[in-house]
């Protein structure tokens, strides 16, 4: 099973303004409103291409009500802790271009994240756990780094798609799988990675130092999978980016989806940068079949 964990989840709220005017008022041309956080958007993906995982996290309020309504109505297993306090809003103000506003989201309490640890403790050796996106200030930092050594000593494959000291702390606990872009990476490692020979140095490090699999998004110019067997290095699909937000998380989707199905580590590279892919030409995140479609367009080499 798969279990994701999203802390600060939310309901992005997209906008669309012609001719937008600073001081004037407004009429929006097209709104959307989705359940949003790294982790949801997993958790969204592996549904639509039929693997079964549970979301768990924090909600509150009816920002938290219509998380949960949204995650019932497409099927997907939740878990989540009820909070006092609201669940964030997040807005992204489409003007040609993208301007976003971030909420704060909720306070968790000890008592509240100990409920979400006893329920992650039914976990099982083989299981996997997604743990994406930031960790709220009323958590402790070391959070993301204290679940995967627990976790990861217990046979579970932890995969941890997150930025800076939170995803540089976890690597040292061998976690299964770590997903920085580029630009990521680089801020690790306190440099810019602007070629895929960069990223290769760098990707290399971080297996060394404990990951089992490192995959880098390179926007155009691809992605890279590296581990202990090699460097391996895929070709994105050709195609129009509507909608840049969730592309990482359905990589991470499809890939650890794949895996769970097959087993096979390249099997499921390819299905990861086809459902990034997929999703970045749609406005919402991909089915199945727009993944599919693009699928042969993924070109896996071992550089």
């Amino acid at each position: 099973m798969i279990y994701t964990v999203t802390l600060n989840p939310s309901v992005d709220f997209i906008v669309e303004v012609e001719d937008f005017q600073l001081d004037g008022l407004n009429r929006m041309s097209k709104e959307a409103k989705y359940p949003g956080g790294k982790g949801i958007n997993v958790s969204r993906i592996l549904q639509r291409i039929g693997v079964d995982n549970t979301a768990l996290g924090f909600s509150g309020g009816f920002p938290g009500e219509f998380i949960l309504d949204a995650l019932k109505k497409e099927g997907i297993n939740e878990a989540f802790i009820h909070v006092e306090e609201d669940s964030r809003i997040n807005i992204k103000l489409k003007t040609g271009q993208e301007t976003e506003i971030n909420g704060l989201g909720p306070a968790i309490s000890t008592e509240k994240m100990n409920e979400l640890l006893k329920k992650l403790e039914g976990m099982k050796e083989g299981d996997i756990l997604v743990l994406s996106g930031s960790i709220p200030p009323s958590l402790s930092k070391d959070l993301y780094h204290d679940l995967t050594k627990k976790f990861a000593a217990k046979g579970i494959q932890v995969v941890v798609d997150a930025s800076g000291k939170a995803l540089m702390d976890v690597v040292k606990e061998h976690p299964f799988l770590v997903k920085p872009n580029h630009h990521e990476l680089g801020e690790l490692f306190e440099t810019k990675t602007e070629t895929i020979e960069d990223a290769i140095h760098y990707g290399r490090i971080l297996v060394e130092q404990g990951a089992q699999n490192v995959i880098v998004s390179m926007a155009g110019a691809g992605a890279l999978l590296i581990n202990h067997e090699g460097v391996y290095s895929a070709t994105v699909p050709k195609g129009t980016v509507k909608n840049s937000t969730g592309a990482g998380d359905s990589l991470v989707a499809g890939f650890i989806g794949k895996w769970d199905q097959t087993k096979d580590l390249l099997q499921a590279f390819q299905y990861g940068v086809a459902s990034g892919s997929a999703t970045a030409f749609n406005y919402d995140l991909a089915e199945k079949q727009d993944i599919e479609t693009l699928l042969p367009e993924v070109q896996i080499t071992k550089l």
